[in-house]
């Protein structure tokens, strides 16, 4: 994928003119813009100086209706949601782009960077107040929000070099019982919303897909191949897909191939356009509709600062699920009180997972619910997986033991990768069906919130 361009939105706006196909900008009834932003963005915005540039994420009132779209799962259904879903923004954000249009750098320098999104319709606009208080105006805007967020990968304090013995985590929850069926993940591919991968480690670098279509990086700091400067993505899928280079198995679906993408940038921060556009790729990673290249299982070891609900990527979920792909999220680390469920793990399209020790007592930390999302009886976490004191890959080929819920959710989504080479036509639903049911449970009888279903 290409790194969007203002000159490039500019020229495609410029040829809808020539040919037509914007004739004019259309009148938009004025509404009342204040009420459109988020908490937020409103402070953000009152402290900007004149004609300073702020990044926002719009979002449009037009979506497209997901269920109208295809049937979830297939091949085919991939393909027909990715192009109808490219269609319908390319159509409706025709009028918003001819009006930012107006205010580039060609024009009054009031706009920077436009970039379109397809995941769901909507813009990441980077422009000034002016700009952006016009934009909330408009009756085809559902709302704007920063693109500053606070995003905080889910690995707890406790972390130590790990040492060579067998990884109880594994046998815990019956992966080599699942081996010995004959079922280890071939045939599946998991993706990683993370800091990246060493792609070097020897228990990582033979299940790496490879190609352009297995690594992206939307800050484009490293386009090529994959990397990770902190070492947290290198933890997480090494719980899914590790090997046994180092003396003992480490993945729970070591036959399971990855993709990734690098939601945090060079300095560990995170902005909300590369997080859209990284859900975004992983719907095409190659950019053809028609190539079957998406993963069926993405794991997301972070979350937006700490409990409360924020659904800023719930539309992207909805997507994502559409297609067939499960996300899973780490529950957080914000427990032991109860209500205290992180976003987007508390999203209801997300599947939450909290941690527990090798007796299957919950990890202290681990967060607990109700959802803040949703019904108030709604309960969180789905499930739990081991978390403490988990023995993982390293960078520069090294191993670590460490401990939060950034490393029960990568073994849950290892077991649904054991599933799907078991089942590879499970739906969604059904594929995390199987798990809760299957679930030993733990706590008071039936699903709570702080085991889950178990």
């Amino acid at each position: 994928m290409r790194k969007p361009s203002q000159l490039f939105i500019t020229l495609i706006v410029l040829l809808l003119i020539a040919f037509g196909m914007i004739v004019t900008t259309p009148r938009v009834a004025a509404e009342r813009a204040d009420l459109k932003f988020s908490p937020q963005l409103s402070a953000e915005l009152a402290e900007v100086a004149p004609g300073q540039m702020v990044t926002v994420i719009v979002t449009l009132k037009d979506q497209a209706d997901l269920r109208q779209i295809a049937s979830p799962g297939s091949t085919r259904s991939q393909e027909g949601l990715v192009r109808a879903l490219q269609a319908q923004a390319q159509a409706s954000q025709r009028q918003i782009i001819a009006f930012l249009s107006q205010h580039t750098a060609q024009e009054d320098g009031k706009v920077g960077t436009v970039i379109p999104f397809w995941v769901f319709n909507g813009l990441s606009v980077t422009a000034t107040a002016e700009v952006i208080n016009e934009l909330a105006a408009r009756s085809d805007v559902r709302s704007i929000t920063s693109d500053k967020i606070e995003l905080a990968p889910l690995s707890g304090p406790e972390s130590a070099p790990a040492d060579a013995q067998a990884e109880g985590n594994l046998t815990q929850i019956n992966a080599p019982a699942v081996w010995n069926l004959g079922y280890t993940g071939q045939g599946v591919v998991v993706a990683s919303m993370d800091s990246g991968v060493d792609v070097n480690h020897p228990d990582l670098s033979g299940r790496w897909r490879g190609g352009t279509n297995s690594w992206f990086d939307p800050y484009y700091q490293h386009p090529a191949a994959p990397v990770d400067l902190t070492g947290h993505g290198t933890w997480t899928m090494g719980i899914m897909v590790g090997g046994d280079a180092g003396g003992s198995s480490i993945g729970v679906a070591p036959g399971a191939q990855w993709i990734a993408v690098k939601i945090f940038n060079d300095a560990g921060t995170a902005q909300a356009t590369a997080i859209h556009l990284g859900f975004q790729w992983l719907l095409d990673p190659d950019g053809n509709p028609a190539t079957a290249d998406a993963p069926q299982i993405v794991n997301n070891s972070w979350s937006l600062g700490g409990p409360g609900c924020d659904l800023s990527f719930q539309l992207d979920l909805q997507a994502l699920l559409a297609a067939g792909i499960t996300p899973v999220f780490a529950a957080g680390n914000y427990g032991s009180s109860s209500n205290t469920s992180t976003s987007p793990a508390n999203n209801p399209e997300a599947f939450a997972v909290g941690a527990i020790n090798n007796r299957d007592r919950i990890y202290s930390y681990s967060s607990r619910g109700p959802s803040a999302c949703g019904e108030a009886q709604t309960v969180f976490p789905e499930l739990v997986a081991p978390g403490v004191n988990v023995k993982t890959s390293d960078l520069y080929g090294m191993y670590y033991s460490t401990t939060g819920t950034s490393l029960s959710a990568p073994a849950a989504s290892g077991a649904l990768a054991l599933l799907l080479s078991a089942y590879p036509n499970l739906s969604v639903g059904r594929l995390e069906a199987s798990l809760t049911t299957s679930a030993l449970d733990l706590g008071s009888a039936g699903p709570d919130n702080t085991f889950g279903y178990g």
